[in-house]
């Protein structure tokens, strides 16, 4: 059972401690002298594979990332929490902005597959765009099972069990692997890296490669036309009465 190797990956985001500010001209977000740091859902990804190496469930544990030269930080992130190494597919910073969930699968699909991993593990979602896809159309490409929304993860032999959360409670899935997992904000709880393994991460090995390394276009057939802050809330008023309430109502055309 430890033969099994485990691919994470973990996406550099705005860190979800700053306000959002939308360029000038409305073609995206102020990223420039901006904190960035791991997307918190892979955070959750990257300890649940470390757990399952302590446990001697998993023999090895591979962080990858997609973006440029700065996604090095959050990969050394994820190695100073217990990953073995790292992988960086280096792209652009003009062409990570444009970035999609398909390009990432497309990415993953192959490191997947070259890494002859037996786990990859993801965050359900990412805090910057909300998309909740990669790991679906990661498991699409590759024709693997998926349990996504993950609350618990529990290796059974050859399967793994999966509870994940839905609308009505919990559903427990058993998957074959090799499989894809979609972290949820209550499959753990993240340990903070501690100085002396932030200082050992600066030891181990990232390896640099192009998308093209891997036969990947990261062409998007999608183009951002604008982005606007949402519009302001407006001030509410104070009534005295039920029949001022109504009259406001009437007033506004609510009723």
């Amino acid at each position: 059972m430890a033969e099994l190797r485990a691919l994470v990956a973990v996406k550099r985001v705005i860190d979800f401690a700053v306000k959002i500010r939308v360029k000038p001209d409305k073609s995206g977000v102020v990223t420039d002298g901006v904190k960035h740091s791991m997307n918190p859902f892979c955070e959750i990804a990257v300890e649940e594979a470390v757990r399952m190496k302590e446990k001697k469930l998993v023999k090895e544990v591979i962080a990858v990332s997609c973006g440029p030269s700065q996604c090095q930080e959050t990969i050394r992130t994820a190695l100073a929490m217990g990953a073995d190494r790292g992988i960086h597919v280096e792209v652009p910073a003009a062409q990570a902005e444009s970035l999609g969930p398909l390009q990432v699968a497309r990415v993953l699909a192959k490191l997947a597959e070259k890494e002859k991993v037996d786990l990859l593990f993801l965050g359900k979602q990412a805090i910057d765009d909300d998309c909740n896809q990669t790991g679906q159309m990661t498991a699409g490409l590759l024709d693997w099972p998926q349990g996504t929304f993950a609350s618990q993860v529990t290796l059974e032999g050859d399967k793994i069990k999966v509870e994940r959360e839905i609308d009505g409670g919990l559903e427990t899935l058993r998957l074959k692997l090799p499989s894809v997992v979609t972290a949820d904000l209550r499959l753990n709880e993240p340990r903070y890296a501690t100085l002396p393994n932030i200082m050992k991460a600066k030891k181990k090995k990232i390896e640099v490669i192009k998308p093209g390394d891997l036969g990947v276009d990261l062409t998007s057939k999608v183009s951002v036309i604008s982005v606007e802050d949402p519009p302001q809330r407006l001030a509410g008023v104070k009534v005295e009465t039920t029949e001022d309430l109504v009259a406001k109502l009437k007033e506004v055309g609510r009723i």
